[in-house]
């Protein structure tokens, strides 16, 4: 069932990655695309940050619950970290810090990524 889990998290991410982010920012105006990514992100990160939890809680195998345990981590930490940070140096105007964090965003959602995908993969063959 665990691996089903971050299947479904791991399609998610993939999904927002290639589908709803370059689509959102080619279709809104940029004040309506601001506001839409300023809702979306809590609720990605809190939901796929339970689903992890949730994964790691009910997997047997060891791989797959440390994975699924860092990544709820990483997860709340972009939520009440990271999110927050990035708003207030893009409300302030701060360029250079919002460039920064927005950067360390996006790295920290790809280790995720290439994280849960190894889990996956070494849970399967």
């Amino acid at each position: 069932m665990s691996q089903y889990i971050i299947s479904g998290v791991v399609g998610i991410m993939i999904f927002f990655t290639v589908v709803v982010a370059p689509t959102v920012f080619k279709v809104l105006p940029t004040e309506w695309s601001s506001v839409y990514v300023r809702s979306f992100f809590p609720r990605y990160y809190l939901s796929l940050g339970i689903l992890c939890l949730i994964a790691g809680m009910v997997g047997t195998d060891q791989i797959l619950r440390v994975g699924a345990f860092s990544c709820a981590i990483l997860f709340a930490f972009s939520l009440w970290v990271l999110t927050p940070r990035i708003n207030r140096a893009k409300d302030l105007g701060f360029k250079k810090q919002f460039a920064y964090l927005h950067g360390f965003s996006v790295t920290t959602n790809v280790i995720q990524l290439a994280a849960l995908i190894y889990v996956l993969w070494s849970t399967t063959f």
